[in-house]
């Protein structure tokens, strides 16, 4: 926010390391938005936490939003809710209980967001200061989803998170005129991706009529899989078979304007 990062969505694999090599400051750090709890959507947020608080001068109050827990049903096992993963890292009997006066006093604010099958209705879960945050009810096979929005300032940014075609309603709902739509690209179209991930992801034919009629200026496609990554020429000609906007693929490092 006005250059300050003040945001995290997701703590994947790797965004600590990348955090520092793009030298980013974490003194600000108060807002965490997580899209689902997958490894590797989540497994970095204790490093996260404990590099923002050797960093910080006093004490700090994260605003953690995220999805709902899932009881386990046959042979699929269960999801904690993100008041509960919360606590388990870091509550009194979590695994790195000691974070919490560490470097500096930490304390959370969690709160679940509606699950799967809920209104689908973009619901706004923090107005402050000119920034408003939305969330939506994605769907990502089993396990509970979250799609966000952010506006600023004349300036708007949605998260997908991973998604399947059943949540390509709810994206296209939150996403309308959005500035930057970063869509997690994981699958080729049907049949060049191995058939389970189709019940994960969802394929850029699905994608291209969601922005387009979501009218979404620029799609940045992130979280690619190789796959993704060694056909982009086709991976562009079939959004292009109906999204005529600026397609971008994502990089490291990459700085983005919305």
């Amino acid at each position: 926010m006005d250059g300050e990062p003040r945001i995290l969505v997701d703590a994947g694999s790797g965004a600590f390391v990348r955090m520092g090599e793009a030298k980013l400051s974490l003194a600000s750090l108060d807002v965490i938005l997580l899209s689902h709890l997958h490894i590797d959507h989540a497994a970095e947020l204790p490093g996260i936490v404990k590099a923002r608080a050797v960093s910080a001068g006093g004490p700090i109050s994260f605003e953690v939003y995220g999805p709902p827990g899932r009881p386990a049903h046959g042979d699929i096992p269960a999801f904690p809710s993100t008041t509960r993963f919360i606590d388990l890292l870091f509550g009194p009997q979590g695994a790195f209980a000691y974070l919490k006066d560490f470097a500096a006093p930490i304390t959370f604010k969690v709160t679940d967001l509606a699950s799967s099958g809920s209104s689908a209705v973009p619901r706004t879960v923090m107005s402050a200061n000119g920034m408003t945050i939305r969330a939506i009810a994605g769907h990502h096979g089993d396990a509970p989803a979250v799609i966000y929005r952010i506006d600023y300032r004349g300036h708007s940014i949605v998260f997908s998170g991973d998604i399947d075609p059943a949540g390509l309603p709810a994206l296209g709902a939150i996403s309308q005129g959005v500035g930057l739509l970063i869509f997690n690209a994981v699958v080729l179209d049907p049949p060049d991706s191995p058939a389970v991930l189709y019940e994960l992801h969802s394929p850029p034919r699905a994608i291209g009529p969601v922005a387009a009629a979501a009218h979404v200026h620029v799609l940045l496609l992130s979280h690619l899989s190789p796959a993704v990554e060694g056909h982009r020429e086709a991976v562009s000609a079939s959004l292009a078979a109906h999204y005529h906007g600026a397609v971008r693929y994502a990089e490291d490092g990459m700085h983005v304007v919305p």
